[in-house]
């Protein structure tokens, strides 16, 4: 009877040690992100990250100049408030994975979207997400007012072989303010949400996807914040139009990837960023999996040396 007992003690504990361990990283991720946000929101209410303070002065010194400016000014000050749309997706997106975990995906997936919305919580990487809505500001100033944390749009342009899509242009591609459409030609163009409406008569043309990808200046969220403010769902989408854009384009000369190269054009960026930048592709495979790999892969490189020195 003792040794039947020692035995399913045993068992129990190899079961243990090779559970997976992930849904308890899960759950203690979805904790962590919870308090986070969180502290970001109440940072947002202090005014206590430095660029909420510049965007809403930029909204408010145009509006004086350009008031038939003031709806489209005042919506992008919003993007500086607890209930504006950048804050309010990082908490959709966390009731989403507490609540609807599957539309997200497998374990996995849910595991890399915690780790994602960790990171994005960050208040200097959030600081540096809205020098977006600023220069796109201070561009509509015609020079007035100053861009922060990346170079003059003239030189951007230049630097980056980039076409000049007028005003708003930092924030297309961004499914914050707007999403891509697709017209009776099959041809997709950016579609601009609600108030961010405005953005569409200040513009020189319409902007077609194929055409945006291949000249598509600099903007924080397209080579810095992409991966960290965007959704799974709205990368998924963002994935499919690229691959249907390749397709279509498949016996047109080809077509390349929006986000194949990062453009150059940002002047000063918080350490958190130059950290993130790092890795600017969508992985979709949580640290966990990742130091798992490695591991499997030094173990098993161990392994084989230890049996040629044996062999000798």
């Amino acid at each position: 009877m003792k040794i039947k007992l020692l035995l399913v003690f045993c068992f129990g504990l190899m079961l243990t040690a090779c559970g997976d361990e992930r849904p308890d990283r899960l759950a203690s991720n979805i904790k962590t992100a919870g308090v986070l946000i969180d502290n970001l929101g109440e940072t947002l209410e202090t005014n206590a990250i430095h660029n909420t303070t510049i965007l809403r002065e930029y909204a408010k010194i145009l509006s004086s100049e350009r008031p038939e400016l003031k709806p489209l000014l005042q919506q992008l000050s919003r993007d500086a408030e607890k209930d504006g749309p950048l804050y309010q997706s990082l908490v959709k997106r966390l009731n989403t994975l507490k609540e609807q975990p599957a539309i997200i995906g497998d374990i996995e997936a849910q595991l890399y979207e915690s780790e994602t919305l960790i990171e994005a919580s960050d208040p200097n990487l959030f600081n540096d997400l809205l020098s977006d809505s600023i220069n796109v500001i201070a561009d509509m100033s015609d020079g007035k007012l100053a861009r922060v944390n990346a170079i003059s749009k003239q030189t951007s342009l230049q630097a980056n072989g980039a076409e000049d899509n007028g005003a708003g242009s930092q924030l297309i591609g961004n499914p914050q303010y707007g999403n891509w459409q697709t017209n009776s030609s099959g041809a997709s163009f950016w579609q601009w949400y609600g108030m961010y409406a405005m953005f569409s008569a200040l513009s020189p043309r319409p902007v077609y996807y194929d055409r945006w990808s291949s000249n598509r200046d600099y903007s924080y969220y397209s080579d810095y914040g992409r991966n960290r403010y965007t959704s799974p769902q709205q990368m998924k989408s963002q994935n499919d139009l690229e691959t249907k854009t390749k397709k279509q384009f498949a016996n047109k000369g080809g077509f390349k990837s929006p986000y194949a190269k990062s453009k150059s054009g940002a002047s000063r960026m918080s350490s958190s960023s130059q950290r993130a930048q790092k890795s600017t592709s969508f992985s979709g495979k949580s640290s966990y999996s990742k130091s798992k790999s490695s591991s499997s892969f030094r173990n098993s490189s161990s392994t084989t040396s230890r049996g040629i020195s044996r062999g000798k």
